[in-house]
């Protein structure tokens, strides 16, 4: 179950963390896996990791928030491979602070990465997805899509907007043979979660990182690869009816964190 063999899948963000953890366990179930990544040493690194354990990727670089970019990225992938079956959004940045310490270059920075470059490559991808009459578009949100979470003013708003997106594309390719989910994760233990530990709490970062994991009711952060699980069987043909839905993967965060 769950195979992806001969699917093309494109994974944004695919050097590090969540979007590594996608890219390795796609490429282990068939995938042939593309990466793009702005960071292309860290791309290069997953791509071959992939290649040790037998599997297939090639890597892309690419800023997703420069459409022109984009477009002429995913054109060269569909021209070499043929289509593109599955999008994977999972780059994205992210800010510490409330309203009043955002800035206008904040929310900038923000809105271009985890905003326009979603939309990027959904518009990148969608007219060949039309044409195949179908494919599968997941993007990566957060829980702050759905509830309240403290100094994250510009990231709530990048990741509600992942969310909507979303909902949008999934309602208006459904007879394009399209669907289009989101996965909403809460903390996921990445090399992010460590450097932003030690850069902030020096000292203290055993402290903190207990802290944070028991902010989730189950006790633990989130793995990669727990991630990278739901994401394989949302992009696979045995959720063929799943569309339209955005996916916690909280550890109890949203329903029982009161």
């Amino acid at each position: 179950m769950f195979r992806l063999d001969n699917k093309v899948a494109v994974i944004t963000g695919g050097g590090s963390g969540i979007g590594q953890a996608i890219a390795k366990v796609f490429a282990a179930q068939g995938a042939n896996v593309h990466i793009i990544e702005l960071n292309e040493d860290g791309g290069k690194q997953t791509a071959a990791d992939i290649a040790a354990a037998g599997g297939s990727a090639q890597v892309h670089a690419c800023n997703v928030a420069q459409q022109a970019a984009v477009v002429s990225t995913m054109d060269k992938i569909i021209t070499a491979a043929g289509r593109i079956d599955i999008l994977v959004n999972c780059a994205g940045i992210a800010h510490v602070g409330k309203l009043e310490g955002t800035t206008e270059e904040d929310l900038d920075r923000i809105y271009n990465v985890n905003v326009k470059g979603t939309y990027n490559c959904m518009f990148a991808v969608i007219k060949q997805m039309k044409e195949q009459k179908g494919g599968v578009i997941l993007n990566v949100a957060s829980i702050a899509s759905s509830v309240g979470i403290p100094d994250r003013f510009a990231y709530s708003m990048s990741k509600g907007a992942v969310l909507t997106m979303t909902l949008s594309v999934a309602k208006d390719y459904i007879n394009d043979g399209i669907r289009c989910n989101c996965v909403s994760p809460a903390r996921v233990h990445t090399p992010f979660v460590d450097g932003f530990i030690a850069k902030n709490y020096p000292g203290k970062e055993q402290e903190m990182f207990e802290k944070l994991s028991k902010t989730q009711p189950i006790g633990r952060m989130a793995k990669p690869d727990e991630v990278g699980t739901l994401a394989l069987f949302l992009c696979s043909s045995e959720a063929g009816f799943i569309t339209g839905c955005d996916y916690p993967l909280d550890g109890g965060f949203i329903k029982l964190n009161n």
